[in-house]
């Protein structure tokens, strides 16, 4: 996925639904950094003591600092960490899942549905816990660069390893991140594994290099013994997307949006009454100086659509927007630009005209 349009350049059963394990946790750790606070206190309750591996290993009424369980979440997959997490922000762990559904919803995920805040496999009355990898994709897209909170998503994800205390100094917890992309890949800058029997081996990460941004996000990428596969396959998404797609400026420099017909109207000044006058247009996007970059292959032309009223009826001001101009790719809106009069053409009604006349008989009697 391009990181900066959300445009899908390559997918295979991108769109079907399914099972995406501790993926799921990137929601988790995006809603726990928007809607909380790092000192907040969590407290396990008998829900959290009781998930299973892969577990922090907390006990009953055991407190930590939210910021520290993002850590715990985010680096070694905790399941444990994400239900504490769940229940401070959401109150309870189907509370926070609601949540969870309305930002997948507002981020413009299609075929998403949460129903833990770990990616443990599960059901409720709205369907399995499930995703699909284009819908994946723009839930990272949406953590690492649109999110108010993406910065501190970053330093989160981006950290090796992380030492914590509980509240009362009883334990210490080491945390080491198992994203081997970020050592792998130069520009890597976040990611995230899972694992389930059903899902299989998945993973989602952001790179960003040369300017581009660039999101992969993997479902049912093996099962035992192939935990590598994920690793092979992302890099060679990645690499697929640097070689093959260049910043291009898309904007059509020759474009005129030409004169349009103006009914019951003339220029201003006119003393001939005419029953239409041709109305001149003007863009931003006639301004040389600007231009549309975007990520494309070297055959990919984007399309170019001018909305224009085949006919216009006075009066109409110099500076009125008219239409517009867009360019769009696969469907991918890449630039709206306003059209406008560039001049003002008055009305033909009684008042002009009565206006006019007297234009004529003062300059006759000045004469």
């Amino acid at each position: 996925m391009d990181g900066d349009t959300g445009r899908v350049l390559f997918g295979k059963r991108e769109t079907d639904p399914m099972a995406m394990a501790s993926t799921t946790k990137i929601m988790t750790c995006i809603l726990a950094l928007e809607n909380g606070q790092e000192q907040t206190v969590a407290t396990a309750s008998a829900k959290a003591a009781a998930a299973p591996k892969v577990h922090l290993g907390v006990r009953e009424g055991e407190q930590f600092l939210l910021g520290d369980l993002l850590y715990s979440l985010m680096l070694e997959s905790h399941n444990d960490a994400a239900v504490m997490i769940a229940e401070t922000i959401g109150g309870s762990v189907e509370e926070f899942a609601s949540l969870m559904n309305e930002k997948a919803a507002a981020i413009g995920c299609t075929d998403t549905h949460f129903v833990t805040p770990n990616g443990l496999d599960a059901s409720d009355a709205g369907g399995d816990h499930h995703t699909t990898a284009a819908d994946l994709a723009r839930i990272m897209r949406y953590c690492v660069w649109i999110s108010p909170k993406a910065a501190q998503f970053l330093a989160v994800t981006q950290t090796r390893s992380y030492t914590f205390w509980d509240l009362e100094k009883k334990n210490m917890f080491n945390c080491y991140n198992h994203n081997a992309l970020l050592d792998q890949m130069d520009g890597a800058v976040s990611g995230k594994t899972g694992f389930t029997a059903k899902a299989g081996y998945c993973y989602t990460g952001a790179l960003e290099r040369d300017g581009k941004r660039l999101i992969v996000s993997l479902l049912a990428c093996g099962w035992p013994s192939h935990k590598n596969y994920k690793w092979a396959d992302a890099a060679k998404l990645l690499n697929y997307g640097l070689e093959s797609y260049m910043y291009r400026d898309v904007l059509d420099h020759s474009w005129n949006p030409g004169q349009i017909e103006v009914a019951d109207g003339v220029y201003d000044g006119m003393l001939q009454v005419k029953s239409s006058a041709r109305l001149t247009l003007t863009s931003p996007a006639l301004d040389p100086a600007r231009s549309l970059p975007a990520l494309l292959k070297e055959t990919e032309i984007p399309e170019k659509d001018i909305f224009l009223p085949e006919l216009l009826k006075a009066p109409v001001k110099k500076g009125e927007k008219v239409g517009s101009v867009t360019y769009s790719i696969d469907g991918i809106l890449l630039a709206e630009y306003p059209v406008y009069a560039a001049e003002t053409i008055e009305k033909i009604d009684y008042g002009w005209c009565m206006e006019k006349v007297a234009e004529r008989l003062f300059c006759h009697s000045s004469v």
